[in-house]
Parts: structure tokens; sequence; C-alpha cells
């Protein structure tokens, strides 16, 4: 994907970072998503008046929050025009990507990057939240234009735009480079991760927490694969998982491609 095009998708928000329009990507048969009708975002309670004005040119008709019940109550989703939200938690009470919920101690001082791909590999199968999700997208003309988030916008939000990307028929290339994005949007978000675990670890193991925390193709690759080894393949996954057979996505397709 062309550089240009990836930043042009990071909308010039003040009060929320991480917050990109998903159209504009290409898929295998040529077309291109259209631009203004799904956003990927992290957490949203900063938005600034400016930027909530900003927002309201693209009548977003819903915001989808991955997060657990605390997150959200601690940091709540504003209301940006009429739009309506919807909260289901993608870890449920397991919390192992909910940054509130850490016991930071616990957390820093066990971290490896198999745990953490592990977690990647737990999350597409059998999971609520992304049933609700796709639910949603399966009726694009009563739940588009939205906006899916989580704290970060990279982990949780990261698996559900790849399930996005992948039912639009966008390169798994393509959806590989949207994802690693985030490892630019979110340096100083990752820079005040690696501050807070400095005061825990220290020496080999903060340098390898440093390299294992930012955002690696192996992660979402446990997630792609994930789907195959319980479902064989991609088209079976929609079906079984989700009700979306091949002619409804071929109607999510030729309403969010152009």
């Amino acid at each position: 994907m062309e550089e240009k095009v990836m930043t042009e998708r990071l909308l010039p928000l003040q009060g929320a970072y991480n917050f990109r329009d998903m159209g504009g990507m290409k898929t295998r048969d040529g077309r291109r998503i259209r631009k203004g009708i799904v956003f990927r975002a992290a957490e949203l309670s900063g938005l600034t008046v400016k930027d909530k004005g900003y927002l309201k040119q693209f009548h977003l008709k819903y915001i989808f929050d991955y997060r657990d019940k605390e997150e959200a109550y601690m940091r709540p989703d504003p209301q940006i025009d009429r739009e309506r939200h919807v909260r289901v938690a993608v870890n449920g009470e397991d919390r192992s990507t909910a940054h509130s919920e850490w016991d930071p101690e616990e957390f820093y001082k066990s971290f490896t990057r198999e745990k953490f791909r592990q977690v990647y590999a737990s999350m597409p199968v059998r999971n609520p939240s992304y049933r609700r999700l796709m639910s949603m997208l399966a009726r694009p003309e009563k739940h588009l234009p939205l906006v899916h988030h989580c704290m970060g916008g990279r982990d949780r939000t990261g698996v559900g735009a790849m399930l996005i990307l992948m039912t639009l028929d966008v390169p798994v290339s393509s959806i590989m480079e949207d994802y690693l994005y985030s490892n630019q949007t979110l340096t100083a978000y990752h820079q005040q991760m690696f501050e807070e675990a400095s005061h825990y670890i220290s020496g080999i193991k903060l340098r390898q927490f440093e390299d294992g925390f930012i955002l690696h193709e192996e992660f979402l690759e446990a997630s792609m694969d994930a789907i195959t080894d319980t479902y064989g393949t991609f088209n079976n996954y929609l079906e079984k998982e989700f009700g979306i057979t091949d002619r409804m996505r071929s109607r999510i397709k030729d309403f969010c491609l152009e």
C-alpha cells in the first residue's frame, strides 16, 4: 500500500489517536473500499469539540467498542452526533489486552511474545464481540458508517479490522501493512508503556518487552492461522461463525466497494 494512501487515511484529530479511515484500500478485483464508511480508532474519550464537529461530516450510525465494562467506565465514549453505541468486550473476563485491568507488575514480568501470540490466536474464534460486529457488517446499509475501537486501536481493533478487510477481499499483504501501521501512529503510546514497564523490569527483560510488545506480523498471523485451523477456509469461517454466505458477502462488497 502506498505510504501516501496510508498517511491520508489518518484523521486530523486533536483528542484521539490512531483514528483511521479504512477506505481507499484496494481489493483483489481492483476495486477500493469506499471512504467514510468504516473507521478504526483508539479510545475516544478525549475527542474535543472541534474533533466532534469534524467527525459529524461522516454521519456515523454506530460506535462499536471492544473494551470491557471497566475500561469503558474509566474512559467513556462521547456522543459525537446521533450515532448509537454498541459495546461487546472481546476478552470477556480475561482482559488480557485491557491496560486498565492489568496488574502491572505481573503483566510486565510475565510478558512474552509467545503468550501475546496466544492471545491473538484466541480472539477470532467463537467470540461474541466479533460475532456482533460481523452481524452489523452483514447489513451495511443499516449499520454503516461506523467506527470500531478499543483502548489503543491496535490489538482487538486490529483483529476486527482484519475480519472486515478479509471479508472485502483485501490482499493479506495490505491487511498486514495496515495492521503494522499502528506502530507508527502509536509511537507515543508505546513509549508510555515502556516508561511504565521500566518501573517493574530492567535490563534484558525490559529490552525484550520493548521488542515484543510492538506489533509483529506473527501476532495477526496467529489470528489468521486460528481461523484456518478451525474452519479450513475463510469462506467457511464466514458462514459457520457468522452466517455470512457467499451471496451475502457479495452484497457486502457491492455496498462497501467502488
